[in-house]
């Protein structure tokens, strides 16, 4: 095969193909530390808190949202993958819409993950600081929630070592606490032993009004809290411009997601519900902590508190992480100020990070002082941004599928399987899951935020453009002329 890279647009800093600034970036995520961070980016906050309040909505159905959520982020990560393995690059989210949609697009999605993890270290912050009242209560919540801000922020000002050691040992702590949850379950169910043997059943999962017990309709309005439980697992991509061996770690990285969607997802979940009928799982309660409870296993809610805490904590350290890798991006296309660019003698784009740790700080003191209600409101708007950066992924992913079948672009040594098709059906699901949030009353509040926003970029990508119109000029992949991008 013959092919022509993709001519760049004036004035980008060129170090890489596409204008990704990955030169000077430090390749010290080691294998280790890249599959526990794929690991942990699919255990988060969503699945040890949200999936109490999904159960009561839709009883043991969750589980098949949760299996049917997987199949479609699975799609999603494959499609990453092909691109990754194209061009890896960090902050690929962002380069590959600049590339294959436009820079308008590029700077759209840059900005919008960014404030996906802003908002989502905010509500991490303070739900940290929540969960060491359990030991500390006399201690005030905005001194926990700073100091915790305050620590990640120097680990990730040090070096990208000291991230993924730190992501390492939180994500081995949740894997250890839901592996040893799982085994305990079934051995509860096998056996009978412990307070909840005298109920644990596998019948559990139908006896109670069956297995959609509310009904198909609510089991799907879950579906936008199932997305949020999944949102992170897509941090894989961004870790790219840094690993050591991109080619090798990054293909068994999301290989392995469909295990570990079953192991950690449908099979806890799973387990949960035969241990405990779901008729009993109340809103806002965790349902590990109310299994831990029925059991009776001494000290419980001390051990499910800890894991949670490691849940936020870890969550918070990937968005310190990620928004300083799209800050850089983005003031490598002239999208953001100069200064965003700039790598710290530890190559960490320190400027970048320390913006963000600002905006999370501010997180902190709005988090203290609003109701908890703010934290619904919060996650809509996390799954909202994150819907958006799926898409890009797979509408790109589609456009480069294109290109390659054109013989106009390299082809991929991780290819998807069946093309484009499958980025097709995850196109359709997330269609979907955006008109599910629309009907539902408080996830509708998303929309507005969205629009909100979506009229601040634009805004903010007219002054950019009046200022430097050369940034809006680019060369299509998939057609020669070039183009200029609104």
């Amino acid at each position: 095969m013959t092919s022509t890279q993709v001519d760049r647009p004036q004035g980008v800093d060129d170090t890489t193909p596409g204008g990704a600034p990955e030169e000077g970036y430090e390749r010290g995520l080691g294998s280790r530390q890249v599959q526990m961070i794929a690991i942990g980016g699919a255990i988060g906050v969503g699945l040890f808190l949200g999936a109490g309040t999904n159960i009561a909505k839709a009883g043991p159905s969750l589980i098949l949202m949760y299996a049917i959520a997987g199949v479609i982020v699975f799609f999603i990560m494959r499609a990453l993958g092909e691109l990754l393995l194209y061009r890896p690059v960090s902050g690929s989210f962002a380069d590959y819409a600049r590339e294959f949609l436009g820079p308008f697009f590029g700077f759209v999605t840059g900005w919008t993950y960014w404030l996906l993890w802003v908002v989502t270290g905010m509500a991490e912050l303070t739900a940290a600081a929540i969960y060491m009242n359990y030991w500390f209560p006399a201690v005030p919540q905005w001194v926990t929630a700073l100091v915790f801000l305050l620590i990640l922020y120097t680990a990730n000002l040090i070096s990208v070592k000291m991230f993924g050691e730190i992501e390492f040992w939180f994500s081995m702590i949740k894997v250890t606490a839901l592996i040893g949850m799982i085994v305990i379950g079934v051995g509860v169910v096998t056996f009978g032993f412990s307070q909840a043997g005298e109920t644990a059943a596998v019948s559990n999962l139908w006896a109670f009004d069956g297995f959609f017990p509310t009904g198909i309709g609510s089991s799907l309005m879950t579906l936008q809290g199932v997305m949020f439980a999944y949102l992170a697992v897509e941090l894989v991509g961004v870790t790219a411009g840094e690993s050591e061996n991109p080619e090798k770690t990054l293909p068994k990285a999301i290989n392995t997601l469909p295990w570990r969607i079953m192991v950690f997802y449908v099979g806890a979940l799973s387990v949960i519900l035969m241990v405990v009928k779901w008729t009993e799982f109340q809103p806002g309660v965790s349902p590990f902590v109310a299994a831990f409870a029925k059991i009776g296993i001494p000290a419980g809610a001390a051990i499910v508190n800890f894991v949670v805490l490691t849940a936020a904590l870890s969550s918070c350290n990937s968005g310190i992480y990620s928004t300083g890798r799209m800050l850089r991006g983005l003031a490598a296309n002239s999208e953001a100020p100069k200064a965003l660019g700039r790598l710290s003698s530890t190559k960490t784009p320190a400027v970048g990070i320390t913006l963000s740790m600002l905006f999370m700080g501010i997180g902190v003191v709005l988090n203290y002082m609003i109701p908890e209600k703010a934290f619904g409101y919060v996650t809509s708007v996390a799954t909202a941004a994150g819907i958006w950066t799926w898409m890009m992924i797979l509408i790109s992913h589609v456009r480069y599928r294109r290109a390659v079948v054109a013989d106009r672009l390299p082809a991929s040594s991780f290819p998807a399987p069946g093309g484009s098709v499958c980025s097709w059906i995850a196109i359709a699901f997330l269609l979907m899951v955006t008109v599910l949030i629309a009907i539902d009353p408080v996830g509708r509040v998303t929309l507005y935020v969205g629009a909100a926003w979506a009229v601040g970029l634009m805004i903010g990508w007219s002054v950019l453009k009046s200022r430097n119109p050369q940034i809006a000029a680019r060369t299509a992949p998939d057609g020669p002329e070039p183009e200029v991008r609104p």
